[in-house]
């Protein structure tokens, strides 16, 4: 079940900043847990963009993360989570690395320089500035932070996409615990309900078809096998990503949260069709800020619901930018 703001948020010691450039089409989303949490990491796309994840891993020294950074911008994008990092210090939070603390910040772009501005990306003071917005309330979703220049199902090139957008959602697991999501939406693939594509790929042919009517998506999987499919995959869109975080203030240790991160891409693969091509960039983190008993099997299954409503969640709240039209334009989001 849902909580009452079925925001990632509603994970204690969660809060999220978001900055963005609305003119530019770009923008960063910071979930901040300045106490620190068990982090994690599962990267499964083939054209991902990071930092920070090796510290996320067993094995090695870091147990915590203090907070996660999402942004577009490609690998540009990367330098917000330096922003990020000086506002955790001027707070004095961070590692213990004996001269210094310092702010363990991991990070995951997307890219979103083919729409808007490409000359604009999320930069250091952005980070900064996302950072200042932070609380606890529920997050604008869609055209926000590093949803703004997002897009899905670009299979026949951006002028057949659709908007794209970020999203969260999150599930009551009992006795206090709770599990939260958020997801930067900004595929290759299609994004289902149910079977039924919701925004994705358009036909070259939609002319004066309503939007979800039938014959108004040309389906990437379909596209993909036909002779079309096989040629222009070798000139289809390298950027595309889902990138997210799932929260959780059970108690887990950093192989628990690994395999948190690991089993929440199931979430991911239920609404994005395709998921994990070498096309994408699919990264999610994990963070355990708490002492809640909770088996990691539950926490795993439930941070895979929490990522599908929020990525359905974020493309049904984008709305169009830039000719390029979005689910909500149906009325049914």
């Amino acid at each position: 079940m849902a909580l009452h703001q079925n925001s990632i948020t509603d994970v204690p010691g969660i809060i999220v900043g978001q900055a963005d450039d609305p003119e530019a089409l770009t923008g960063c989303t910071v979930i901040l847990c300045e106490k620190g949490a068990v982090g994690g990491v599962d990267q499964r796309g083939g054209a991902p963009g990071t930092r920070e994840t090796d510290a996320l891993h067993p094995m090695h020294l870091v147990q915590k993360a203090h907070a996660v950074v999402l942004a577009g911008g490609s690998a540009f994008g990367l330098d917000a989570a330096t922003g990020v990092m000086k506002w955790l210090e001027e707070r004095g939070v961070g590692f213990v690395a004996g001269a210094a603390k310092v702010p363990i910040v991991p990070a995951a772009i997307l890219f979103d320089l083919g729409i808007g501005n490409p000359a604009v990306r999320p930069d250091a003071p952005m980070g900064y500035r996302a950072c200042q917005s932070a609380s606890a309330a529920k997050p604008k979703e869609g055209n926000a932070g590093a949803g703004m220049g997002c897009t899905v199902g670009k299979i026949l090139g951006l002028q057949q996409a659709m908007k794209g957008g970020i999203g969260t959602a999150s599930v009551d697991l009992g006795g206090g615990a709770v599990v939260g999501a958020m997801v930067a939406v900004n595929t290759f693939g299609d994004v289902v309900e149910n079977g039924q594509i919701i925004a994705g790929a358009r036909s070259a042919e939609v002319g004066p078809l309503r939007l979800g009517a039938p014959g108004y998506f040309a389906d990437t999987l379909l596209v993909m096998r036909s002779l079309v499919g096989k040629t222009i995959m070798a000139f289809a869109s390298k950027g595309n990503t889902a990138i997210g975080v799932v929260a959780t203030n059970a108690r887990l240790d950093k192989e628990e949260a690994n395999k948190v991160a690991q089993m929440a891409h199931d979430g991911l693969a239920r609404v994005i069709r395709p998921a994990h091509t070498m096309l994408d960039g699919d990264t999610i983190f994990a963070l355990a800020t708490g002492d809640k008993a909770v088996d990691v099997n539950i926490v795993g299954a439930y941070a895979a619901e929490a990522v599908a409503q929020a990525i359905l969640n974020g493309v049904r709240a984008a709305v169009s930018v830039a000719g390029c039209p979005a689910a909500h334009d149906s009325g049914q989001a």
